[in-house]
């Protein structure tokens, strides 16, 4: 599915908050061995400063997928991103981070970056489409298992056509 601009009818992408926390949890514990806690996400949503959430929404889903984010002088440091496993492989993250870039535009962030384990091939293959590449290795990074982290990074969020997508908060 090419979202191109555009979002399935019945998506939004809206900011996160305490009452979205009980999915966002039920996604992070299904999608990472290491999940962050429930008090790590709350002290994000406090850290209003610098810390950006972000929940994608569907008919069927309050919290279909969601991310973490820092904006950092004119970066965009993605904390962390998952997808509710019943809406994988149909374009949620593609929608949802295309939604993020949109809305950390205005905010002043230019380029973006994160970090994914190697082995991570359905993340890799989305981070390939939304215009990251590989930019260095940082050595067993990971825990349970071990594994070392790819640090991935996207320059000019702004230009036009590549950030799109409707709904954005």
């Amino acid at each position: 599915m090419d979202l191109g601009d555009r979002m399935p009818s019945g998506w939004v992408v809206e900011r996160m908050s305490a009452v979205d926390l009980d999915g966002v949890m039920e996604i992070e514990e299904a999608s990472f061995t290491n999940p962050w806690t429930r008090a790590m996400f709350e002290r994000e949503l406090q850290n209003e400063g610098v810390a950006r959430g972000y929940v994608l929404r569907t008919a069927d889903w309050a919290v279909a997928a969601f991310c973490t984010a820092w904006i950092v002088a004119d970066e965009l440091h993605i904390n962390n991103v998952a997808v509710r496993p019943e809406c994988r492989g149909v374009g949620a993250g593609l929608a949802l981070l295309r939604a993020v870039f949109r809305d950390a535009v205005p905010a002043g962030a230019r380029r973006a970056t994160l970090e994914v384990r190697r082995s991570n091939r359905a993340a890799l293959k989305l981070y390939d489409r939304l215009g990251f590449s590989v930019a260095a290795v940082r050595k067993d990074y990971y825990e349970h298992p071990v594994e070392d982290a790819l640090i991935l990074w996207r320059d000019a969020l702004d230009v036009p056509g590549t950030s799109g997508g409707a709904g954005a908060a």
